[in-house]
């Protein structure tokens, strides 16, 4: 029988990285009790607002279950631009995996694709390693395994699933600038980098640049000729340009997307203190706004003894050293901090770029190491700089008393280690001629011994750490609970409700996630995206909708006016969400209400309005009347308010953005009194309370009076507009407020709406309207009546990249109608057609088909040069030379 032959080193090596990664990650979310190992949702921020619903979108994709395709996603914000999400979110190959997953166990599929980034990352780091610099597989295998367990993994990226496309693009990126050194693998190299470029363009730009660094100093460490660096060097740029234009259909897309998007909140980068930053080196510590450069004990006194180690070459520890000094200074200074992120500051955590600080210690703890392992001046200078690390990072807050003993720990596994393998590498040394019998056996114990203590303090130290992030990440952000019955029956209702696109079917106001219509179903307002466009923010707010997220959160609303304009014929109503604490349960259960709404297309007069003006800017102060432009018919009443505080007094008034008058929290021990809204209205009308920076709860008092629940945060969040019951007989209304902070009441607050009104309205636009619409992915078709005229308007918001066509005329760019998609008419047409094609797309796919003809060319006239040329004999290969160089 023939023996199987043992996998080379590299192969041992990544193995073992990925085995350690995954391993460390399951422990960690056992030990925090998360899932799926235990009750504590890990669906965080936006992991659950935004990454599990858009894999649950390209689940429906994958299977044709979803409303829309690439171009179009008609679930969301009434008709968004998915191409830039899909590039933003989904485009990594790792992504295709949810399609081998019920689609009830969505959030499962997420966990298991992290979990294979991650280990990928390790193996690759692994393998990196090992092509750098020949040594211990199980050494590379382990510092592998703690580049790909950092904390910018473990802390910021384990919840940010498409950054790890980034960690593991790093590694890849450094291997094809290896190939450049040596003149190999062109094509696969070409091919790595729009790999790297389309999973995640984001990180994968710094993890482009930082590549660019490493393949710099391994120029100037190879003692190659100038020519022969040059050389090298535009191999690389080639490669790189070849391979980001491969990837150019998606990034330009993305990119245009950005430039469309509603602008978020501008920040300026502060650098952490110094203590903060050093604490981060430290196991188990944690902030939001901080870089998490830990890479556990090992690789981080391997790097600190780089500098003294004196078996490495000078050249390689002064180079290795001050690359990790200036990128760890880089993370501090505005200049660079923009440059890393592409000359834009994060809206969140500022410190994205950090895993490549955190690849650069792992390298430089490689060199160290390759080299033998650090003798005892070297260890020695290491812990003194270890100990001063750790007294300056205990000054800060984030050094926790649970800090100090997994320190400890492995301190004395992870020192003892190295200096158990040092002693044995010494030995070995001293009996390299002449070794007494049994010498190897002899040696075999302690060294086993140190591999067990390396490898039980890492996983140790790392897996504390990353359970310690998951359990404080749980207690700082917000949260959001798996796939369960609430989804379920959420899913269920709007499934026998839908009517797409006769109508369209929204999730409901009591939202679970921020991206409801993707995770459960139906087409509604609700979105949340970073590419959010300004139209469709500027357009719901300007109706009395709600956000959170500065703007990029945009919320459903609960309006039978909105419902009518943009044919919205069903509506799910659920209890509030249990999981979360903001509002107490009301004891409902989920149901349907049912509206007789006009058709997706319908057909506007022709007498425009006085202004003139027909875009977003025309909307004016008033929610009401602005929904009143859309429709077109006055259907409210907007009465004068009387507002008085809990004591009965006028409130004071506040100027600017939050105009109206301010409302405060009762103070404690207050009897009985509440804020209150008194106006009249007609009988029989449907009152609304709009105050979009209040907080808390308001009840319409009487028998067919309600609660609306508002959420607001200064500069993060507004309240949408609210139901809140029926004016009684009387005509007088009276509104209880309780507010859980200082809010403000605007003038033109309530609005009383005359159903019978938005009922002829709704009539007269649905006999005028469109008779049969179609739609697929990004085309819509609508047949009108003969000899309409005036203007056809889809209830869509008008997004760049719109271009419509009534009857055989020519596309041309759409017009816009108060934030929709317009198309005028002249009473020629029986018919309109809009077709959407992304920005960017045509010159992302001109540059992409550019770099596709240069590859093809480079790659022919390579295959002609070698056959023409005959290589001389060599009996040292080019890896093995430029190895020894160094």
């Amino acid at each position: 029988m023939t023996p199987v032959p043992a996998p080379e080193p590299k192969a041992r090596a990544a193995l073992l990285a990925a085995a350690l990664t995954v391993t460390v990650l399951c422990a960690a979310d056992a030990v925090a009790r998360s899932y799926p190992f235990g009750p504590h949702t890990r669906s965080v921020n936006d992991l659950g607002n935004q990454y599990v619903p858009f894999h649950a979108h390209l689940w429906d994709l994958l299977h044709g279950r979803a409303d829309g395709g690439l171009l179009i996603n008609w679930q969301s914000g009434f008709g968004a631009s998915f191409l830039p999400d899909l590039g933003t979110y989904l485009s990594s190959p790792f992504a295709l995996l949810v399609a081998l997953f019920p689609r009830d166990e969505i959030d499962l599929a997420v966990y298991v694709i992290t979990l294979l980034k991650v280990a990928c990352a390790g193996a690759a780091m692994a393998w990196l390693l090992l092509r750098l610099r020949p040594g211990r597989w199980w050494a590379a295998g382990l510092l592998g395994a703690a580049y790909a367990l950092c904390g910018w993994t473990v802390a910021d990226s384990s919840y940010n699933p498409m950054w790890l496309d980034g960690l593991l693009a790093l590694p890849l990126l450094c291997l094809v600038g290896e190939w450049t050194l040596t003149g190999q693998r062109r094509l696969l190299g070409v091919l790595v980098v729009a790999f790297a470029w389309i999973a995640n363009f984001y990180t994968a730009y710094m993890a482009t640049l930082a590549a660019g660094l490493v393949l710099l100093l391994r120029l100037w460490l190879s003692g190659l000729p100038r020519r022969r660096r040059l050389a090298a060097a535009g191999r690389a740029g080639v490669t790189a340009a070849l391979g980001v234009g491969l990837a150019a259909p998606l990034i330009t897309v993305i990119y245009l997307g950005t430039k469309h998007a509603y602008p978020g909140r501008v920040r300026q980068f502060a650098p952490v203190p110094t203590e903060d930053l050093l604490a981060r080196l430290l196991p188990t510590t944690y902030s939001f706004g901080t870089p998490a450069v830990y890479t556990g004990l090992t690789a981080l006194v391997l790097a600190l003894a780089l500098p003294f180690h004196r078996a490495a070459p000078r050249r390689v520890r002064t180079g290795w050293t001050l690359l990790v000094l200036a990128v760890a200074l880089s993370l501090q200074w505005g200049p660079t901090h923009l440059l890393w992120h592409a000359f834009a500051t994060p809206q969140g955590s500022p410190y994205r770029q950090t895993f490549v600080l955190c690849a650069l210690i792992v390298i430089a703890a490689w060199h160290t190491l390759s080299y033998g392992p650090p003798g005892g001046r070297a260890l020695g200078a290491a812990g003194a700089l270890l100990a001063l690390i750790v007294a300056v990072a205990s000054r800060s807050d984030l050094v926790r008393s649970f800090t100090w003993p997994v320190l400890l720990l492995a301190a004395v596994a992870e020192l003892g280690g190295l200096a158990l393998l040092g002693h044995v590498d010494a030995g070995r040394r001293a009996f390299a001629v002449g070794e007494p019998p049994g010498g190897g056996r002899w040696r075999a114990v302690p060294a086993g011994l140190a591999v067990v203590l390396l490898l039980g303090g890492q996983l140790g130290e790392t897996t504390a750490t990353a359970a310690a992030a998951e359990r404080m990440r749980l207690d700082r952000l917000d949260d959001y609970a798996p796939w369960g019955a609430r989804q379920r029956t959420q899913a269920e209702a709007i499934a026998a409700a839908d009517g797409w696109p006769r109508h369209r079917t929204d999730p409901g106001r009591e939202q679970t996630v921020g991206n409801d219509p993707l995770l459960v179903g139906g087409q509604g307002a609700q979105y949340y995206s970073s590419l959010t466009s300004d139209v469709l923010s500027r357009t719901l707010v300007a109706l009395g909708g709600g956000y959170t997220s500065r703007g990029r959160n945009l919320q459903s609303l609960d309006n039978a006016v909105t419902d009518v304009i943009f044919s919205v014929g069903a509506r799910v109503h659920s209890p509030p969400d249990p999981h979360q604490n903001w509002f107490p349960q009301d004891g409902r259960g989920v149901s349907v209400s049912r509206r007789a709404v006009p058709p997706l297309v319908t057909v506007r007069p022709s007498d425009g309005p006085a202004h003139g003006r027909t875009d977003v800017s025309a909307f004016g102060p008033s929610p009401y009347r602005n929904q009143e432009l859309l429709l077109g018919t006055r259907v409210h009443t907007v009465p004068r308010l009387t507002v008085r505080t809990a004591s009965g007094k006028q409130p004071h008034r506040s100027t600017g953005v939050r105009s109206g008058l301010k409302i405060g929290v009762p103070p404690a021990g207050t009897a009985g009194g509440r804020p209150t809204i008194t106006a009249r209205c007609p009988a029989g009308s449907e009152v609304y309370l709009w105050a979009p920076h209040f907080s808390g709860t308001a009840r319409l008092t009487g028998a067919d009076g309600s609660t609306g629940r508002f959420r607001s945060d200064p500069g993060t969040k507004i309240a949408a507009m609210e139901p809140l019951g029926t004016v009684p007989a009387s005509g007088h209304l009276r509104i209880e407020l309780s507010p859980n902070r200082t809010g403000v009441v605007p003038d033109g607050a309530v609005g009383c709406l005359d159903r019978a009104r938005l009922r002829t309205a709704a009539d007269r636009l649905r006999s005028t309207g469109a008779t049969e619409v179609s739609v697929s992915d990004g085309t819509v078709r609508a047949e009108l009546p003969a000899g309409s005229t005036g203007t056809a308007v889809l209830a869509a918001p008008r997004i760049a990249g719109w271009r419509c066509a009534a009857g055989d005329a020519p596309a041309v760019p759409a017009k816009e109608y108060y934030g929709l998609i317009a198309v005028p008419l002249d009473g020629s047409a029986t018919s309109v057609t809009c077709t959407f094609h992304p920005p960017g797309l045509r010159l992302g796919g001109a540059v992409g088909g550019a770099s596709l003809l240069a590859l093809i060319l480079l790659g022919t006239l390579t295959a002609v040069r070698r056959r023409r040329t005959t290589a001389p004999p060599m009996t040292t290969p080019p890896h093995e030379r430029l190895t020894r160089a160094t």
